[in-house]
């Protein structure tokens, strides 16, 4: 799984998706690959999510292609446990999670026919929390 090695400040606060309309300024076009998956909603995908539809596309080129993740989750979030009362402070960090805006690029793929790039992405896509559409160098 993805974690960062070391964080300035080991809680963050929640933050709220102020605007529906926000979309993503950056990771907007593909930079490495042929293939992609673009997000057409926003949510937090958390670093078990991004290995998931890692393992799934890993698993469907079997050796060919090469994969790359634009994703890194950094933001920790924190929870308690049922058995504590109101009050007593913020709970310890779980689990790390990456802010999707509409628009961004979360996957890339290249080394592959046009076919197995759909179908290793679509299934990736089926575990990720996003709608997702897929997007190729040729379309303009």
């Amino acid at each position: 799984m993805l974690v960062p090695k070391k964080v300035k400040h080991r809680k963050w606060h929640k933050g709220r998706s102020r605007f529906k309309s926000h979309k993503a300024t950056s990771l907007t076009n593909l930079d490495f690959g042929d293939y992609g998956i673009k997000a057409t909603t926003r949510n937090w995908v958390s670093s078990r999510q991004i290995e998931a539809a890692r393992r799934a596309m890993v698993h469907y080129i079997k050796r060919g292609g090469k994969i790359w993740i634009r994703l890194f989750p950094d933001k920790p979030v924190t929870s308690k446990g049922t058995h504590f009362t109101m009050g007593s402070g913020k709970g310890a960090p779980e689990y790390f999670v990456h802010i999707v805006r509409p628009g961004t690029v979360m996957f890339e793929m290249s080394g592959v026919t046009p076919e197995v790039a759909t179908e290793a992405l679509r299934r990736a896509s089926h575990k990720l929390p996003v709608k997702t559409k897929l997007i190729s160098v040729n379309d303009k």
